[in-house]
């Protein structure tokens, strides 16, 4: 999928994520993690990580080499997906207390997701 159309499902999911309540941070956790992951592969192809056909689904699945690569452009890139990811077994999967707290650090992580892989935007042209 090429930058471009990551980019615009990304923001079609955080457009909809809007109409969420935190009563529903299910569905932000959820949704932060499926439009971080288009902003996170939005970002790969702007580094020259990864081509537009090849995509990753979640951050554990990029190669030593690509992790290694992407840890020097943008640790906190890897960081704030891994920890949205991380928060899906806790309060979507599971009922942990303290699931409206997670929705909004979601939402939170997903606004910096967003402006790193956006800080690559010039090298996705």
């Amino acid at each position: 999928m090429n930058p471009e159309l990551h980019r615009s499902k990304a923001e079609r999911i955080a457009r909809s994520l809007e109409k969420c309540t935190a009563a529903d941070y299910e569905a932000l956790i959820e949704g932060a993690m499926l439009a971080g992951t288009h902003w996170f592969n939005y970002a790969l192809h702007a580094y020259g990580l990864r081509a537009p056909e090849q995509d990753v689904m979640h951050a554990e699945f990029l190669t030593k080499a690509e992790r290694a690569k992407l840890v020097l452009v943008s640790q906190e890139l890897v960081e704030a997906l891994e920890e949205v990811e991380a928060s899906r077994a806790m309060f979507v999967r599971g009922s942990a207390a303290g699931g409206e707290e997670m929705g909004r650090r979601a939402l939170e992580l997903l606004n910096r997701i967003r402006s790193i892989a956006l800080a690559a935007a010039p090298l996705a042209r």
